[in-house]
């Protein structure tokens, strides 16, 4: 595909999401979502099992002592958040009901929506739509299996922006303790804004509980928060879709100031997308971050900014071999459970991989990575690469060549797997061959 084409090929995923956009922000009769309402504290109660721990999804500390559950409405099979407040928390009871209402207007899918309120006695409660696929957190520091792709990353970013800049059209621009515990996927694994921090003393602007290496600069000096306040939290966030990693903003514009920024770059993600992609998320972050509140974008020049870098329709759930187009296709030749449990040994053993690679046991790298490529329910560039410098260091070039040219295979555009093969053909004594190839590497290095 040529230039024009490539320009072409932008333009119309440009065009596609920024309708997609307009119909996916508030239509309350395409999300099919009834009315907000005000639930009797005996109906939430028996969705719960009694506020049963069972039903416990996420808890706060002792600085913020509240619990969301889950629950299910006898009238239907709707699953609902509750979120329990501590008592003391809203002792004004007109002021818990304007602010639930108020936020309860708002209609979008790009948000966990708020379906009503209970609010008798000393109890306050929040219902809002459950999120079946858990936190950003969860996806992003906490993985299990392997880390969130770059394109779900990206998603993430423009879905984000998306709900700031709906709820800041709707008259909600401020929004507490903004950070990826408050980040859920939907059934379809698309990311949506929780409504529950719309919700915190969002009138006064007082209420911020963030470590305080990540609060707003302006929060310091004044105590309260603004709608550029939002804007620098949605920034940190950006830091830690890039790194995989919660990174204080002040070292990471450090790193970006002096051309670092490449340090910021999850190492997970090697080959998973180009330099200027990485180059343009870091620009818009650092945009989001500047200390002068008046220097930030808004919501609406962030999600035009974002847009620009998505580049496919379709985005796996979280890892591509989990996606259920290739759950499709594989159940064509073999069995789902087949397939899973193969899956699984395959992960286990990029695992018992990567330790040891970390443990610089070279031996047991090679022996789990081996098993993992033989496994053959996976192709992964970065652990043939991984392998490659276990066999270099086990002064094995020829295999280390060979593991450098399957990288390539997998991944042509990462530069990576071709200074591999320059210190492969530098071990085995093919000096000519090898400045030949490192010269191909930078050359790739510069397209990419």
């Amino acid at each position: 595909m040529g230039p024009v084409s490539d320009v072409s090929s932008r333009r119309k995923r440009t065009y596609e999401l920024e309708n997609e956009q307009e119909k996916g922000c508030g239509e309350n009769d395409q999300l099919k979502l009834p009315c907000f309402r005000e639930y009797k504290l005996d109906e939430l109660r028996a969705s719960t099992g009694g506020f049963s721990v069972e039903n416990i999804v996420s808890e706060h500390g002792e600085k913020a002592p509240n619990v969301v559950y889950k629950g299910k409405l006898a009238d239907g099979d709707r699953l609902i958040a509750i979120k329990r407040f501590n008592k003391s928390a809203w002792p004004d009871t007109r002021q818990f009901l304007d602010e639930a209402k108020a936020v309860g207007q708002l209609r979008s899918q790009r948000l966990a929506n708020l379906l009503g309120c209970c609010c008798e006695g000393d109890e306050r409660l929040l219902v809002a739509e459950f999120m079946s696929h858990e936190t950003l957190s969860k996806h992003l520091f906490h993985w299990e299996s392997q880390p969130l792709k770059w394109t779900m990353r990206l998603r993430v970013a423009l879905y984000l922006a998306q709900a700031l800049e709906y709820c800041s059209s709707n008259g909600r621009s401020l929004y507490h303790d903004l950070n990826a515990y408050r980040i859920l996927f939907d059934q379809d694994c698309n990311p949506r804004l929780s409504c529950f921090g719309l919700m915190k003393n969002s009138r006064d602007g007082k209420s911020y509980s963030t470590n305080l290496a990540f609060t707003p600069p302006e929060y310091m000096k004044t105590g309260r928060v603004m709608a550029e306040s939002v804007i620098y939290s949605f920034g940190t966030i950006l830091l830690d879709l890039l790194s995989g990693k919660h990174i204080p903003p002040s070292h990471a514009l450090d790193l970006i100031r002096e051309k670092n920024f490449q340090m910021l770059t999850d190492s997970c993600l090697e080959g998973d997308f180009s330099n200027d992609d990485g180059a343009e998320l870091v620009k818009i972050a650092s945009r989001c971050l500047q200390y002068e509140p008046r220097e930030r974008p808004n919501a609406k020049s962030v999600v035009t900014s974002l847009i620009t870098l998505q580049k496919q329709t379709e985005v796996c759930p979280f890892h591509d071999n989990g996606c259920k187009y290739l759950a499709i296709i594989l159940l064509n030749s073999l069995s789902f459970q087949m397939w899973t449990s193969e899956l699984q040994d395959a992960l286990n053993d990029r695992k018992r991989g990567d330790t040891a690679f970390r443990a610089k046991d070279y031996n047991a790298a090679i022996e789990s990575y081996t098993s993992f490529i033989d496994n053959g329910t996976m192709n992964s560039p970065t652990v043939y690469a991984r392998r490659c410098l276990c066999y270099l260091m086990n002064n094995k070039a020829q295999e280390a060549l060979g593991d450098a040219m399957q990288a390539q295979v997998a991944s042509p555009n990462w530069s990576v797997t071709l200074y591999l093969q320059a210190a492969s053909l530098f071990s085995l004594g093919m000096e000519n061959d090898a400045q030949e190839m490192l010269k191909d590497g930078s050359m790739l290095e510069v397209k990419a």
